[in-house]
């Protein structure tokens, strides 16, 4: 297919995982990148080997070359900026969480809708082979009835100053990590009927401790903890009646196995290795050219936000 011509808005580390695979992939043209300063963005395109940069987020949404934008903004600027681009005529991939406020999200797809644009939001893990041979795994009883969800994301974080500590650009640890173990438990679960929160909020007075459970339909449960003040652990453990399901890397798969675990004992699972970041680069860049559906639409992306509302609401209650 025609590659799809792509900008990105900022110079967020993260990009750092998602530039090699779309400068890699025959779906994706790289073209241009934004900074809010040309100096930087200058520096940075001559870095990456990008062709064009832009001193503002405005200018890059006015070339009439860039047919998509990947937005890695801060989580505070992320549906402002979706909606500021579909209105340029941009498709978007907008980096997660894209709000804590479910009205919000809902407002971007409706932006893109009038837009006659796509909007997708940047869960990376559910493109991964592990998260669909997960779901076939659950679906196809291979643990029986569904019963209990577990999952939890955490690091240290020694950087006083990193920007997931910033209040005023909605840090926190339930919106950096925890939204991955909120995507995870309503993937298998569904949409949470109840769900409660606790946190500890460190001295800049954003959570840096987060634990979640959540009620879904058909008597499953889901728990979950997140933070910034814990050795590195990523896990994600599906229950059911006759066995269990572990994952010891679910949201990045760089080893991707899925245990599965019963009485006579325990099977290992093996999936392909593939970079999750580019391939939904490359889905969504097919869904533009009309060659395929995207994974993650509006749904998703206001369960997400919904539940982390809910979570966050009761917590601060």
């Amino acid at each position: 297919m025609r590659p799809v011509r792509w900008g990105i808005l900022s110079t967020a580390h993260i990009n750092r995982q998602v530039i090699p695979p779309a400068q890699a992939s025959e779906k994706c043209d790289l073209i241009a990148v934004a900074s809010r300063d040309a100096g930087r963005a200058e520096e940075y395109a001559l870095e990456w080997g990008i062709e064009r940069s832009y001193g503002s987020y405005e200018a890059l949404l006015e070339d009439p070359d860039v047919e998509a934008v990947y937005i890695s903004l801060p989580n505070s600027m992320h549906c402002e900026w979706s909606i500021r681009s579909v209105e340029a005529g941009k498709h978007v991939l907008c980096e997660k969480p894209m709000s804590p406020r479910a009205a919000e999200v809902e407002e971007a797809f409706d932006a893109a809708d009038r837009a006659g644009r796509l909007l997708m939001e940047a869960f990376m893990w559910r493109f991964n082979p592990q998260a669909r041979k997960l779901t076939e795994l659950v679906e196809g009883g291979a643990i029986g009835r569904l019963r209990v969800i577990r999952a939890a994301f955490g690091f240290t974080l020694h950087d006083s100053e990193n920007v997931r500590l910033r209040p005023e650009i909605e840090g926190g640890a339930l919106l950096d990590v925890g939204c991955y173990c909120v995507s995870g438990s309503r993937l298998l679960g569904g949409e949470p009927i109840r769900a409660e929160g606790v946190e500890i909020v460190g001295p800049t007075g954003v959570d840096v401790l987060f634990s979640g459970a959540m009620l879904f339909e058909d008597g499953v449960m889901g728990h979950f903890d997140c933070g910034f003040l814990m050795p590195p652990r990523d896990e994600l453990e599906v229950i059911g009646e006759e066995g269990s399901l572990f994952l010891d890397d679910p949201w990045h798969a760089h080893e991707p196995v899925i245990e599965v675990r019963r009485d006579g004992g325990t099977e290992r699972v093996e999936t392909e290795r593939a970079n999750s970041y580019g391939l939904e680069l490359d889905n969504l860049s097919e869904a533009i050219r009309g060659e395929a559906e995207p994974l993650l639409g509006r749904a998703d992306a206001v369960g997400n936000a919904r539940a982390i509302e809910l979570l966050y609401a009761s917590a601060r209650a």
